[in-house]
């Protein structure tokens, strides 16, 4: 009879990504006040199935794989339902397709939702709008970008809005494997530059000790050595998981490295013990691309091809990572000798490009 039931419920939260996607289209013209009732009926009861398994967790994984499930909303998951009413609210109160009498009802219905809160910290419908507000304001034209460290404060928003959530999903979902799929989902929603940006601003934050007092209020444990271990190893977690997208894929992290300033992507390269190996793993495939011209007396790209660095590029890089601290430049050096020995160990010019980088940096 439970499995039964479980099989019941699981049913019925597959639609919630139906309720959500419906109150977005003009269906909701034909609304009166009855069915607007039993939409918000349904956003509570959802969010009672949050209030009920949230400590289950066997429970609230099959509710969440349910979600994940659903199409055209990868994103969902099991904390979705804990801001049903929210959601749907803001999505109704933004769709003008919603009869007058009907946004009447709704008005007078939301602030009686469960889970307002009267604290200090923004809650329910207040905490969502706040949320849209800011991401209508992050659409706006970009401003000409600041030099790196230290992100634009447009970026910088982006990359704190993107650790809050992370990490509220580290809270629902214990499973490593389902924050990764969430945190897929919600970068490839971004073009790929900006996607780069925005992880790299991230990281950025967690390691320069802002990401943890802006992204979920962890900065007030700060004064107890308990406090501070538990924030350290938050951000531990939500740096392995951003680390996880960057480097699950060869491509990925080939045009990221493209994408980004070496001197951003030293400065990170000197936080990230393994960001940096890839990175300079990377710099060796390119120096490896790169032939001597006697002609010209220098060393020029193989081919044409837009990817490859040129031999300027490659010396600026390797001299950002020798420029970040003395345990990256010792690194860096070590992994250049090693080329260099691997090429034949030869100390005179032209004839390995790994020996002129060394006497470059």
């Amino acid at each position: 009879r439970q499995g039964c039931a479980m099989e019941v419920v699981l049913g019925q939260v597959e639609q919630l990504p139906a309720l959500l996607a419906v109150s977005r289209t003009d269906l909701v013209r034909n609304w009166d006040s009855l069915t607007l009732d039993r939409a918000l009926e349904w956003a509570r009861y959802f969010q009672h199935l949050y209030d009920r398994f949230r400590a289950r967790p066997q429970l609230r994984e099959a509710l969440g794989r349910r979600l994940r499930r659903s199409q055209p909303y990868p994103q969902l998951g099991f904390s979705t339902l804990g801001r049903c009413p929210q959601l749907l609210g803001l999505a109704l109160l933004e769709n003008r397709a919603l009869p007058p009498a009907a946004c009447s009802r709704l008005l007078r219905s939301l602030p009686q939702s469960p889970g307002a809160g009267t604290g200090p910290e923004p809650r329910g419908l207040e905490l969502i709008a706040r949320r849209k507000a800011a991401a209508c304001l992050l659409a706006l034209p970009r401003r000409p970008p600041r030099r790196l460290p230290g992100p634009e404060a447009q970026l910088q928003a982006e990359a704190q809005l993107l650790l809050s959530r992370l990490q509220e999903e580290e809270q629902e979902t214990r499973e490593a494997a389902g924050q990764l799929r969430w945190l897929c989902g919600v970068l490839e929603q971004l073009p790929q530059p900006r996607a780069f940006e925005v992880v790299a601003a991230a990281l950025a934050l967690l390691k320069q000790g802002r990401g943890a007092e802006t992204a979920g209020g962890r900065g007030r444990e700060g004064s107890s050595l308990d406090g501070y271990q538990a924030s350290a190893a938050g951000d531990g977690c939500t740096a392995g998981l951003l680390l996880s997208w960057l480097l699950g894929s060869q491509e990925r992290f080939f045009a990221f490295c493209l994408c980004l300033p070496c001197s951003h992507l030293a400065f990170l390269a000197g936080h990230y013990s393994q960001l940096s190996r890839s990175y300079l793993d990377l710099l060796a495939v390119w120096g490896s691309h790169l032939v001597y011209d006697p002609l010209q007396g220098r060393w020029v790209k193989s081919c044409h091809d837009k990817s490859e660095l040129s031999w300027e590029e490659l010396r600026q890089r390797f001299s950002c990572l020798c420029q970040v601290s003395t345990l990256l430049k010792e690194q860096t050096q070590a992994a250049l000798k090693l080329l260099r020995t691997q090429d034949g160990d030869f100390k005179v010019c032209g004839v390995s490009v790994w020996t002129d980088l060394l006497m470059e940096v």
